[in-house]
């Protein structure tokens, strides 16, 4: 197994290098694309208060931890990227379609709305959150690992779950909701669903475990990003 950093680039860019990497890129803005769709309902588990996205959306920090830890900083950045237009192609097409005069005998229109016709204020906060979020979470845990030796995975993904969740968490519930829903109701939100994202981070650490020792042989990889621009405004 390799251990590299970011001066053996050029070795990056080989698209036959990665076996997984495509994959687990599909993986991780499918999550992100269906958790933005089901986050425009509200649910309650358990006396838990939070919205549909949340079931899924932890996933996505799970996949950003494995491609930090795997693959390194600047390959995660490429992949935050890549689902970051996607998930602003996916509001603004919703949009688009919800604003074309539907066809006669169509009745559903109302429903569309409702459901799918996401106003520009929950898009900026979905999207400012996600960027704002994952890009701390890559950090933190590229900086985490550099600290650590490597060693202490568990201690990373945790730790920059807990920093990126807890950023991306306050500015979605903050900006979308904030003067909407009443401000207890706001707050509850925010506290159900920061708990029970780093509550799944938890629970998953030892299948996160699993996977990252298996690309980590599979790939005969393992980043380190010593030498890493962290300029999260660089697109390769």
């Amino acid at each position: 197994m390799e251990k590299m950093n970011s001066s053996s680039a050029r070795q990056l860019d080989v698209p036959e290098r990665f076996k997984y990497f495509n994959l687990i890129t599909g993986l991780f803005v499918a999550t992100l694309i269906i958790s933005n769709i089901a986050s425009t309902k509200i649910v309650e588990v358990w006396k838990f208060t939070f919205d549909g996205g949340t079931i899924l959306f932890p996933l996505s920090y799970i996949f950003g931890d494995i491609l930090t830890e795997v693959y390194g900083y600047r390959k995660s950045r490429q992949v935050i990227w890549i689902g970051f237009f996607c998930a602003f192609l996916m509001a603004f097409t919703l949009n688009l379609i919800g604003f074309i005069k539907p066809a006669r005998g169509w009745e559903y229109q109302e429903a569309y709305m409702a459901i799918l016709g996401q106003t520009p204020r929950i898009v900026a906060a979905s999207l400012i959150a996600y960027f704002a979020g994952e890009f701390s979470n890559s950090y933190v845990l590229a900086k985490m690992k550099i600290l650590t030796k490597g060693r202490w995975l568990f201690a990373r993904t945790i730790g920059s779950t807990i920093v990126g969740e807890a950023i991306d968490t306050i500015i979605f519930v903050t900006v979308a909701f904030l003067g909407v829903y009443d401000n207890k109701l706001v707050f509850l939100i925010i506290i159900s669903n920061y708990i029970f994202k780093v509550s799944l981070e938890i629970i998953f650490t030892p299948v996160t475990y699993v996977i990252v020792t298996f690309l980590k042989r599979a790939e005969k990889i393992d980043w380190f990003d010593y030498e890493t621009n962290f300029n999260p405004f660089i697109f390769h």
